[in-house]
């Protein structure tokens, strides 16, 4: 029998919009990035939910294949309807988001107030 799948993300509804807070430091191994991958496109593909703010708050490190998911998802989320706001994504991280020209494709808030005002 599998082990069950470690959640990877806390979700909290703040209204009608959903908060998912990453809850690994650092988001690098494979394995991990599928997981949190499946869980974000189930708030989409399976509670159809519309208005979601990715929360960034413990994560150190992010991965160029955790980038690639992020796409995925704004994607699915653009498809559907919904709107997708990330917040709380530290400096360095964010350098990566401006570098890959990312920032312009995200709708990035500084806190998760600022991320869920007005979604």
């Amino acid at each position: 029998m599998a082990a069950p799948v470690q959640r990877r993300l806390d979700i909290e509804e703040v209204g009608d919009v959903t908060v998912a807070r990453f809850i690994d430091k650092k988001i690098l191994d494979e394995n991990n990035i599928q997981i949190i991958g499946t869980q974000l496109f189930g708030l989409i593909e399976e509670d159809g939910r519309k208005k979601i703010v990715l929360d960034f708050t413990n994560v150190e490190y992010l991965s160029s294949a955790a980038l690639g998911k992020l796409i995925t998802m704004d994607k699915k989320v653009k498809a559907s309807g919904g709107k997708l706001r990330l917040c709380n994504i530290r400096k360095d991280i964010y350098e990566v988001f401006a570098i890959t020209r990312l920032n312009k494709v995200f709708d990035i808030r500084n806190t998760q107030d600022e991320a869920v005002a007005g979604l």
